[in-house]
């Protein structure tokens, strides 16, 4: 799945390679954006490691089903055209949490 275009970045800052996920969400995360899902809670979104955890078979049918931009079509159904993803830690953690909580 990370070879497919859709998902060779994270979903919520762009960054190249993520190598994290949120299975519950269907979207793959970079470290950084991992750790700012971890602190939403496991309510929220169940982030594990793409090569370092073991994985359910419900767990992977839940991110072929989303990808990052289906998952971008509905949590930023909302956003302006003109909108530019934050790039400093404290932007990025209320973007992310105003998106998903």
């Amino acid at each position: 799945m990370l070879r497919d275009e859709d998902n060779k970045y994270c979903v919520d800052c762009d960054a190249k390679g993520p190598r994290w996920d949120s299975w519950n969400l269907g979207i793959f995360l970079c470290i950084r954006c991992a750790g700012i899902h971890r602190n939403l809670g496991v309510h929220i979104s169940r982030v594990k490691s793409v090569n370092l955890d073991s994985w359910a078979p419900e767990q992977v049918v839940s991110l072929q089903q989303m990808g990052s931009s289906r998952a971008r079509a509905v949590y930023e159904a909302n956003l302006p055209d003109s909108f530019r993803r934050p790039q400093t830690d404290s932007t990025l953690e209320g973007f992310i949490r105003t998106k998903y909580e």
